[in-house]
């Protein structure tokens, strides 16, 4: 438990819940120590009953569009407020920079 408190206190761990029909079905650490290293999950998990339905993969490229975005506005960009949705796992985001 001490290790699983620790990891939740870093500054550099995100947690977020894995959704599905407004319950929580799991969830997925995201650790960025947003030094220019790599981001990474450890782990990601999801509860027994709703295992081999997608849902960690769809939080993993749920992830990976979070760096994505995390780059634009890392570069000066910002959003639009423009979003087009192309399908359950793709949105396009739009952005301008001034």
């Amino acid at each position: 438990m001490d290790k699983v408190l620790a990891r939740f206190e870093q500054p550099w761990t995100t947690y977020f819940f894995i959704m599905a029909n407004n319950e929580k079905v799991g969830v997925v650490r995201v650790v960025d120590k947003k030094d220019g290293s790599r981001k990474r999950i450890s782990p990601i998990w999801i509860m027994p009953e709703y295992r081999n339905k997608g849902y960690a993969q769809q939080a993993i490229l749920a992830a990976e569009k979070k760096g994505n975005l995390h780059l634009y506005e890392k570069l000066g960009y910002h959003q639009t407020g423009r979003i087009d949705r192309v399908n359950d796992r793709m949105d396009i985001v739009y952005y301008e920079k001034d």
